[in-house]
C-alpha cells in the first residue's frame, strides 16, 4: 500500500475487542503487511503514564471533565509519537480504542459532554480512523467477562452495569450515524468466528 491505513476497535468492556485486535494484527502480518498494534489510553510512553492515572484507583477519582482532558492529552501524544509516524511510512495502524471511546465514556455515559468531546477532538486531534470495527456484545456478558479478569485496571468496570448499557447503546447509535466508517461485528460468538468476520472486513477495506 502506498499510504498507511488507520483501523480502530471499539466496544464495551469485556467485548473481546482487544483479543480481536491482536488476532487481526497477526493475520495481516501473515499477509505481508507492516502492522503497528497499539492501544488507548496509551500507545506511547507519555500516554502510558496517563493510562495508569485514569484506569486505576477509585471510580470517583476523576470527574468526567478531568478524565476528558487527560484522555485528550494521552491521545495527542499517541498521535504524535506512534500513529502519524507509522502511517507516514505506509503501515497499517490498529488501535484498541480511539476517540469514539471518549465520545462514550465522557461524552454521553457519565454526563452531557458530547459537544465538549467533539470540540476538543477537532482542536487537538483532528483525525478519525479509516475503519472502525465495533465488537458488539450484551452488556451483562461483557461486564461479567471484564470483572473476571481481576486486573488492576478496573476503574470503569467498577462503575457498574448501567454504564455498560449506556455505552452499548451509544456505540450502536454512533455506528448508525457513520456507516461509511463503522462495521458492527457480533461478538457473542466463539473468538475464531468473530476473527474470521473481522479479517474478511479488514481485507476488503485494505484490498489485501
Amino acid at each position: 500500500m502506498a499510504q498507511g491505513r488507520f483501523l480502530s476497535f471499539e466496544g464495551i468492556d469485556g467485548s473481546g475487542k482487544s483479543t480481536q485486535a491482536r488476532l487481526l494484527a497477526s493475520a495481516l502480518r501473515d499477509l505481508g503487511a507492516e502492522v503497528v498494534l497499539t492501544r488507548e489510553p496509551g500507545g506511547s510512553p507519555g500516554a502510558e503514564e496517563i493510562r495508569r492515572l485514569v484506569l486505576e484507583g477509585d471510580p470517583d477519582r476523576w470527574s468526567a471533565e478531568t478524565e476528558l482532558l487527560l484522555f485528550t492529552a494521552a491521545r495527542r501524544d499517541h498521535l504524535e509519537k506512534t500513529i502519524r509516524p507509522a502511517l507516514a511510512r505506509g503501515a497499517v495502524v490498529i488501535t484498541d480504542r480511539f476517540a469514539d471511546s471518549s465520545r462514550m465514556y465522557q461524552g454521553i455515559s457519565r454526563g452531557d459532554l458530547a459537544a465538549t468531546v467533539d470540540a476538543l477532538h477537532a482542536l487537538m486531534i483532528g483525525v478519525e480512523p479509516d475503519l472502525t470495527l465495533l465488537i458488539d456484545i450484551d452488556p451483562e456478558t461483557g461486564l461479567s467477562r471484564a470483572v473476571a479478569r481481576q486486573g488492576v485496571e478496573q476503574r470503569f468496570e467498577d462503575m457498574g452495569l448501567d454504564l455498560q448499557r449506556k455505552m452499548r447503546g451509544g456505540f450502536l447509535s454512533l455506528a448508525a450515524a457513520h456507516p461509511a466508517r463503522f462495521r458492527v461485528i457480533d461478538g457473542a460468538r466463539p473468538p475464531e468466528a468473530v476473527a474470521a468476520d473481522v479479517l474478511a472486513t479488514a481485507r476488503a477495506h485494505l484490498g489485501l
